[in-house]
């Protein structure tokens, strides 16, 4: 009787310091009001010292992975912070979007806002992205005094859909290193299954404009900024560079690795694979990425090397709290792996979690739409849902990405592309995304309820969905 308690006990107690974890987190954030990071690593912490392992250990190992974590990801995150403050100052990302609504017309207008939005969603984050589109979803009501709801929410859906799916975003990026998976499949399938959701909202977006007739209002005491003249902007070509060329340098090194793997032997691809070994690595790429970035900026806006520096140290200013963020989370990932959730799941379960599949998938997405309702960043979301679910396979002899792909049947990606998805239901007061797309769009609170989090838990919805379809149709084991 008392060998059958313990062995209960020793069972479910990395349960409940996983539950004494996310209380931790939770709790720190919305009741005490600690910013993210703070709470982050103050919970992994309290998880390492209710964990197994010698005691002088258990601090030092939070720092070892908040360092690991760090590693993974600073330079990506820091690089394109850098570039995306670049394609606004240039006017590149002004270009870009002038030129899609040439290509569209003005009919297709929220179809090109969505495009532009999902574009620049990619390398820019989501709130620079809706300053940068605002001004022209209320010049389009200026012409056409209709469909004001419909173009904000056309530009909030892209930006939202490729802030939560594509890399070198910081929530993606963080899941796919937390999984091993690599950044040029993150980034090929997060595009695909981003661009099946962007197409299938934007009859929900047509629908809620319908629902919701809202005028476009002032801003109170504000002037809307003069856009940049046309011949002030650089081409469309050099516009897109920067964006293009890390998905360009990371994906070639993806398709050179596969090519390796079929045709085994071939001295070519070896060959080649050496060379796209280098350029594929994501550090680089962002950082060539953002050469260009800046070159452009200072070619175009005229300014000087100070000039170019401060403008430079204002985006690693932004992009140094998100890399805290994201290695505290993967801090608290690896203690709550630490805690030995995996052995406890698999003794739960009685077969090592084989032949769980696709309701993996699911978990993933509920568990990040719960931690995003309860303390509103999407990014915090992904990072406690990836943990969770990576520590579900840490023990795994052969690592934690051969361990998710035979729990799931499937590419480990996909378990990404769900836990994004899961992230977007639940945005209301305590997400700041919130904030900004109702004072941005001089929306009322219950206005800004009934548009955008209505529209975030329908695409977050559809990107489960299509994470479930290709999953089922393009499995990649």
């Amino acid at each position: 009787m008392v060998a059958a308690v313990l062995q209960s006990s020793s069972t479910w107690y990395p349960l409940v310091v996983l539950l004494i974890g996310i209380v931790c987190v939770v709790g720190l954030i919305i009741a005490v009001r600690l910013n993210a990071f703070i709470a982050l690593v103050t919970s992994a912490m309290i998880v390492s010292l209710l964990s197994p392992g010698p005691l002088a250990e258990r601090i030092s190992r939070v720092a070892d992975a908040f360092g690991s974590a760090a590693g993974k990801i600073g330079i990506v995150i820091a690089m394109a912070a850098v570039i995306g403050k670049c394609l606004m100052d240039s006017g590149a990302a002004d270009r870009i979007v002038r030129s899609l609504f040439r290509v569209l017309g003005e009919k297709r207008a929220p179809l090109a806002l969505l495009s532009s939005g999902f574009v620049l969603g990619v390398p820019v984050f989501f709130d620079t992205v809706f300053y940068l589109l605002v001004p022209l979803a209320r010049s389009l009501w200026k012409n056409t005094r209709k469909n004001y709801i419909l173009y904000v929410l056309s530009i909030g859906s892209g930006a939202a859909i490729t802030h939560t799916l594509v890399p070198p975003t910081p929530g993606p990026l963080l899941i796919a290193a937390e999984f091993h998976v690599h950044l040029g499949t993150m980034m090929l399938v997060g595009g695909m299954i981003g661009m099946a959701t962007a197409i299938a909202i934007i009859p929900v977006c047509k629908l809620m404009n319908r629902l919701i007739d809202v005028p476009m209002r002032p801003y109170p005491g504000e002037e809307d900024m003069e856009p940049l003249a046309d011949d002030q902007l650089p081409p469309l070509w050099l516009s897109l560079l920067p964006i293009v060329l890390p998905v360009v340098m990371i994906s070639s090194d993806t398709i050179v690795k596969t090519l390796v793997t079929r045709y085994e032997g071939n001295q070519a691809l070896l060959s080649a694979a050496k060379v796209t070994a280098i350029l594929g690595n994501a550090n680089l790429s962002l950082l060539v990425a953002g050469a260009v970035s800046m070159a452009i900026l200072m070619h175009y806006r005229n300014l000087t090397f100070a000039q170019l520096a401060h403008a430079s140290e204002t985006a690693l200013m932004s992009g140094g709290m998100i890399i805290l963020i994201t290695a505290g989370g993967g801090a608290f990932g690896a203690m709550l792996r630490e805690a030995g959730v995996s052995q406890s799941i698999e003794t739960l379960t009685g077969s090592g979690g084989q032949n769980i599949g696709l309701a993996l998938l699911v978990l993933g997405f509920a568990i990040a739409s719960v931690m995003k309702v309860a303390q509103g960043s999407s990014t915090v979301a992904m990072i406690v849902a990836a943990g969770m679910m990576a520590s579900m396979a840490a023990s795994n002899p052969s690592g934690v990405f051969e361990g998710l792909k035979s729990m799931l049947g499937c590419h480990p990606v996909y378990l990404c592309t769900s836990i994004g998805a899961g992230s977007l239901v639940g945005c209301w007061m305590n997400d700041s995304g919130f904030w900004i797309y109702s004072r941005m769009s001089a929306l009322t609170e219950v206005e800004s309820l009934k548009s955008w989090s209505i529209i975030l838990v329908v695409i977050g919805f559809f990107g489960l969905g299509f994470s479930l379809l290709f999953a089922r149709l393009l499995p990649l084991v």
